[in-house]
């Protein structure tokens, strides 16, 4: 990206350097843990980016900071996640190891060394447990949509996100509404990610300077 962006990543508890401390399975304490730390941030122009159920986190954020009178992004980017009035949940990931590590395969993205390692493999379980439950048990439906403008991606080969799925995230706004699908799966291959991020370079520069994208 151009140095006039600043990727900001959020690390939740359960992964990475935090993979010690047990993961949130409730989005209501994620997003008052969000607020804290963004809240100082919010001085600039920003916009949220979420892949799956980062996408659904960054959504219910951004109706935490409307409902608290704080800034608020100036785009949402959504990926390879159902809009919130797919609420079926998902009984195919269950209640056992086996439903889960056959999620994770249907999903892709996750080296197949991992499941190479049955150690590993049982390690990140917990978390992805907690994910899934985190999204299938929040049922917020705003009265007001939002006022901002949100690009969807949609991996053609997705199941979870698919183009169908994610369409319904135009009723969450009332802004502009975009939806592009591009390569691959839940995960994108490497022409869909960089579609990705060459499309939120543009609508960035678009939303932030009125002019024409550059970045092609």
């Amino acid at each position: 990206m151009p140095t006039w962006i600043e990727p900001v990543a959020v690390q939740l508890p359960g992964r990475g350097d935090r993979f010690l401390e047990p993961p949130l399975d409730a989005m209501e304490p994620l997003l008052d843990a969000l607020v804290e730390v963004f809240e100082p941030l919010l001085d600039q122009a920003y916009a949220c980016y979420g892949l799956s159920m980062g996408a659904r986190v960054a959504w219910a954020l951004t109706h935490r900071l409307r409902d608290k009178g704080l800034p608020l992004p100036r785009i949402l980017f959504l990926a390879s996640a159902a809009a919130p009035c797919w609420e079926e949940g998902r009984p195919d990931w269950g209640d056992s190891a086996a439903d889960l590590v056959g999620y994770l395969r249907e999903m892709g993205g996750t080296p197949p060394e991992v499941f190479a390692e049955p150690e590993l493999l049982a390690s990140l379980l917990p978390t992805l447990r907690a994910d899934l439950t985190l999204v299938d048990s929040y049922r917020f439906r705003p009265d007001t949509p939002l006022d901002l403008p949100i690009r969807a991606f949609a991996g053609i080969d997705d199941v979870e996100g698919s183009p169908e799925r994610m369409s319904g995230w135009r009723d969450e706004t009332r802004g502009r509404f975009d939806l592009d699908v591009v390569a691959g799966g839940h995960f994108f291959d490497a022409s869909g990610e960089e579609h990705v991020v060459r499309t939120i370079v543009n609508d960035l520069e678009r939303e932030l300077t009125g002019r024409r994208p550059s970045f092609m």
